[in-house]
């Protein structure tokens, strides 16, 4: 088999020891292989580092084992042409499993060029995707609290929730704080309601009305804390996140352009599409308020979009490499003729959450195209099925707008019927003449102003 790289190197990660193999040429021209166990440690990493460097290692691969891959790639990075592999496309043969065949293995597949790496982004990118992955768990977390504090004012047969539609709103607040201090007079708290909730405030004293106990107190106390700290630590986040934004544009305008490089890991689903124009990619800020133009994406959730696939989109070969590898384009298995599952695969969860809550709010847009798209696929493949095509088509849109550096276009809700406005005239008119009815289509002169 042909040899791709003459000065390699495999690498078996685990939490406190890595094992390398290095094949180099020997005084025959031949391979020659050599092996190492190094500790995790920073100065253990720096001395396989100098190590890799002393044997004139050029090319690293190595498995993305949870994250003990990432304090390994943060040392080797610069030095090397690092690879980071998904271990389920490295499979060892049976029989044969020991942390020194693995690394050899690696080493082996790297040689001769057998691997495809992961596409890990800058390390700018990489540290925005830290505290907006945070800033999703924390949300999370609120999420979870919320739920808890419903559920005490259920013991306690406080109905609230089925009257107020955010029980940790300001009126709602206000009626949980006053039952802490001791006050459960139905009427009282009813009155504490703001806006259009006092509208309801009948209704409010037949929810108020309960059975509250010293341990409910107590546990909704608890809850009402905790969901403030929850609060202020988002908010801490969110100013770090515009922080670091800021940081990085100011940064990048002052160093000269680099040569885009593409993704190692290019999906295998290519098109014979061409890359989109060549104009440098957008700043953070810039890019955030292009993809806050879409409807459902609002700023927050345009900094988790960006964070998961930046800004530059020439790392990418097009738009449907871009969907294959979050995987939210169907999949592809055929054999002998015969197509099997469509299934979408395993991608990056974050961006996939992302852009499916970012679907379910753009589909209540009346009169919009992704609206009417979502209503046209859901009758026929499904409410999930269609959200998630939904979802595509967004970051479809992602794409061609951070390409372009220009804003959402809205297509509006005709756009499909009118691309095949001929044939859904006469489709509609056949099944009104199968109803017995005689049709007669006249186009609207429109109306002189």
């Amino acid at each position: 088999m042909e040899v791709t790289y003459t000065h390699c190197a495999g690498l078996d990660i685990h939490k406190k020891s890595v094992v390398a193999c290095c094949i180099t040429l020997g005084e025959q021209g031949g391979k020659q292989l050599e092996m190492r166990t190094f500790g995790t440690m920073t100065a253990d990493l720096l001395a396989l580092s100098d190590w890799l460097l002393s044997k004139g290692v050029t090319h690293v691969a190595m498995e993305s084992t949870g994250e003990f891959w990432k304090p390994v790639y943060n040392i080797l990075e610069g030095n090397f042409e690092l690879l980071v592999v998904n271990a389920r496309h490295i499979q060892n043969v049976p029989g044969r499993k020991t942390d020194v065949k693995d690394a050899e293995w690696i080493a082996e597949l790297l040689r001769h060029g057998l691997l495809r790496g992961s596409f890990i982004p800058p390390q700018a990118q990489r540290d925005l995707r830290d505290l907006t992955r945070q800033r999703t768990n924390l949300v999370q977390d609120r999420a979870r609290v919320v739920n808890r504090l419903q559920k005490v004012c259920e013991w306690s047969n406080i109905k609230l929730s089925a009257v107020a539609t955010d029980i940790t709103g300001v009126s709602a607040r206000a009626m949980l704080e006053a039952i802490l201090a001791g006050n459960t007079t139905p009427a009282a708290l009813a009155e504490l309601a703001r806006g259009r909730l006092r509208t309801k405030r009948s209704e409010l004293e037949r929810a108020l009305t309960g059975v509250v106990r010293a341990p409910h107190r107590f546990l909704l106390a608890q809850h009402l804390m905790q969901i403030d700290f929850l609060d202020e630590q988002i908010a801490l986040l969110d100013e770090q996140i515009a922080l670091h934004m800021a940081q990085t544009d100011t940064n990048n305008a002052q160093q000269p352009p680099a040569s885009p490089d593409l993704p190692t890991d290019t999906p295998e689903d290519t098109t014979g599409e061409a890359p989109s124009s060549a104009a440098a990619p957008p700043g953070w800020e810039e890019a955030v308020a292009l993809l806050d133009t879409i409807p459902g994406v609002n700023r927050r959730t345009a900094e988790v979009l960006l964070a998961e696939i930046g800004a530059d989109m020439s790392r990418f070969p097009s738009a449907a490499h871009l969907a294959s590898w979050a995987k939210v384009a169907p999949g592809n298995h055929e054999s002998a003729g015969k197509r099997f599952s469509g299934a979408t695969g395993h991608g990056n969860r974050w961006l996939r959450t992302a852009l499916v809550q970012a679907a379910w709010a753009a589909i209540k847009v009346r009169r919009s195209y992704l609206a009417a798209f979502y209503h046209r696929l859901a009758g026929r493949r499904g409410a999930k099925r269609a959200i998630f095509a939904v979802a595509h088509r967004i970051l479809i849109a992602i794409y061609h707008m951070l390409s372009r550096r220009e804003p959402y276009r809205e297509l509006g809700a005709t756009y499909l019927d009118e691309r095949n406005k001929a044939n859904l005239i006469k489709r509609t008119v056949r099944r009104l003449e199968q109803l017995g009815y005689k049709v007669n289509v006249e186009p609207v002169q429109p109306a002189v102003v």
